[in-house]
């Protein structure tokens, strides 16, 4: 707390320092003087980052940040570059957390897990271990494909909800399917049904208030996840809740890489189709995926429900494979997302399929894709062709040549905005959920993701995989050389602000 105090102090000493610089027409002592203030506040800032021990290139970029983008600079340093913020912001909850999933696995038994193959049991020994949660054979997964198939399902497991439903979205928009969607949850409210619903405050900025107003109105809770008027000055607002979360009933439970609004259905003209990957989730898994809800539900409102829930039960009488839900954010283990993505990679003995609409991977994954793909496996990368974000889309294609380069497919989809994040290896182990493969979704935003081994719905995934790269231009490593130099500068700049994206 006293240090992050202190960081505002420098900024408004070096608002102060270039105003009266630059702005002002006092003598050259003054102005040496705030010369020399300015610099003594960038020489501790810049020592401090030092003794982060970071690696050395990111530790060289934000000292860069600070040297060349006066003021600017270090505002983006104190809001995007200070990873270490998350041990403060997220102690408690991380606590509690830690507490509470150590409570519930004791009351789980262990799952056998001797029916999968050799690749498999060495993932699943690094996820029993890595993970608070548990591994489940009692469960059953479905694939839901794109907006119409996942809101169609959504809509009607809603209104068949007779105890509660607990919602939670990083992005819920006022539009048409989101009054939809407000209107079946104040229905269930009045007849009954709890209704509990947590909403990102930056990714919900289109969610009006009237709309919050009348779900209270209705008897619904509604929280925002770290609201801004309250994130400025505690810098919690660049910690995002990215996770996108149904539970109805205990019974049924819902992730995957849709949000809220009209365009996951394909309906925004200036994005065009909209690709993206949504699960169904029964039996364990949705006991595990409802537990992250509820520790989140008692960040935001403060309220104890752990306590008050009933015991595990919701067993299928016949599983589908290996099922586990994994959380990550400022309230977990540092980098575990990123920790499984790299685990799942180096599991592999035959093919590696990746689809991701942010691709800019940290050197650990980079380095697995890279080794994946000299050792001979099959490794393919589908990204958007064209994506919703500058720095996004060029920072993802400055790594086309190197992968290209060591015998990685790479795929761009042209049919529309490609917004699911998949991992299929060896076609019989997957990854589906929230986070991307970039450094944002690995350090700061609230994720949760399914791991599935030997499961039916793997086959489902490589399916719908091969009907994209129908979709889907495949890169030449000799016409990817020939791209003209204003492309390559794009790239080039995109690149330097990868360890930020």
């Amino acid at each position: 707390m006293r240090r992050r105090r202190m960081e505002f102090v420098f900024l408004f000493i070096l608002i102060a320092a270039v105003y009266m610089i630059l702005f002002t027409h006092v003598s050259f002592n003054v102005k040496l003087f705030f010369i020399g203030l300015y610099i003594f506040v960038m020489f501790v800032t810049m020592f401090s980052l030092m003794l982060e021990n970071r690696f050395a290139h990111e530790t060289l970029l934000w000292m860069y940040v600070l040297l060349f983008f006066p003021v600017f600079g270090y505002v983006f340093y104190l809001f995007s570059g200070q990873l270490y913020l998350k041990g403060y912001l997220f102690r408690s909850k991380r606590k509690r957390d830690r507490e509470e999933w150590k409570s519930l696995v004791t009351h789980v038994s262990p799952p056998d897990l001797s029916f999968l193959n050799n690749h498999q049991q060495s993932f699943a020994a690094f996820a029993k271990n890595a993970s608070e949660t548990t591994i489940s054979t009692s469960s059953q997964t479905e694939v839901l494909k794109n907006g119409n198939e996942t809101f169609t399902e959504i809509i009607k497991q809603l209104k068949k909800a007779e105890k509660f439903i607990h919602i939670e979205y990083y992005i819920f928009r006022s539009d048409r399917l989101g009054t939809e969607i407000i209107d079946i949850l104040i229905e269930k409210a009045k007849v009954g049904v709890e209704v509990l619903f947590i909403f990102d405050a930056a990714g919900s900025l289109s969610l009006s208030n009237n709309e919050v107003k009348r779900m209270k109105n209705a008897g619904i809770k509604a929280y925002p996840f770290s609201p801004l008027k309250h994130g400025f000055f505690n810098q919690k607002f660049n910690f995002r809740n990215h996770r996108k979360i149904i539970i109805i009933d205990g019974e049924i439970g819902f992730v995957g890489g849709l949000n809220v609004g009209e365009e996951y259905l394909g309906r925004n003209k200036n994005i065009g189709f909209w690709r993206d990957t949504h699960m169904v989730l029964k039996g364990e898994a949705v006991y595990m995926l409802h537990t992250v809800f509820l520790l989140d539900w008692e960040y935001v409102s403060g309220e104890d429900v752990l306590q008050e829930r009933p015991a595990f039960k919701n067993k299928v009488e016949h599983g589908d494979g290996a099922v586990q839900v994994v959380a990550s954010g400022p309230d977990t283990q540092q980098g575990i997302m990123s920790d499984f993505y790299y685990s799942l990679i180096t599991s592999a003995t035959e093919s590696i399929w990746i689809a991701s609409p942010y691709f800019v991977p940290n050197q650990a994954i980079k380095a697995a894709i890279k080794h994946a793909a000299i050792k001979g496996l099959q490794v393919r990368l589908m990204v958007p062709a064209v994506n919703d974000g500058f720095l996004t889309q060029y920072g993802s294609r400055s790594y086309f040549g190197e992968l290209l380069q060591f015998g990685v497919e790479v795929y761009s989809y042209k049919k529309g905005f490609l917004h699911q994040k998949l991992i299929i290896v060896d076609g019989d182990m997957a990854s589906i959920g929230t986070a991307n493969m970039d450094m944002r979704s690995f350090h700061l935003n609230f994720e949760v993701n399914v791991f599935l081994m030997g499961s039916r719905t793997i086959d489902d995934l490589v399916t719908h995989y091969k009907e994209d790269m129908k979709d889907s231009d495949k890169q030449d490593s000799i016409r990817y050389n020939d791209r003209g130099f204003l492309e390559r500068s794009k790239e080039s700049f995109a690149r330097l602000f990868s360890n930020v994206l």
